[in-house]
């Protein structure tokens, strides 16, 4: 989804985009199991920010950070703004 802050530090998802985007997912029967996003200057850990809007408890928020000739790439749940870091599987066929 389009990144309405324009900004490279922080984003924000457009309410219009995100509820349609919602309804065709739950439309196609699927749930939302993960949300990603990027961290160019942070660690792959959730900044306060990511906790504060962090209102899909039963999602993984999946953080890719670019610091340190990155990518490192991690997962988590947020709930209740406690941080709890999943186990992230990689399966090559």
């Amino acid at each position: 989804m389009k990144n309405t802050e324009n900004s490279p530090v922080s984003y924000m998802m457009d309410p219009k985009e995100q509820f349609t985007v919602m309804k065709e997912i739950r439309k196609e029967g699927l749930d939302l199991t993960a949300i990603y996003h990027s961290h160019p200057d942070l660690d792959a850990y959730p900044s306060p920010m990511d906790v504060k809007l962090a209102f899909y408890c039963e999602s993984v928020y999946v953080i890719v950070s670019l610091l340190n000739n990155g990518p490192m790439i991690r997962a988590f749940t947020i709930k209740e703004g406690n941080i709890e870091e999943v186990e992230i599987k990689v399966i090559v066929k």
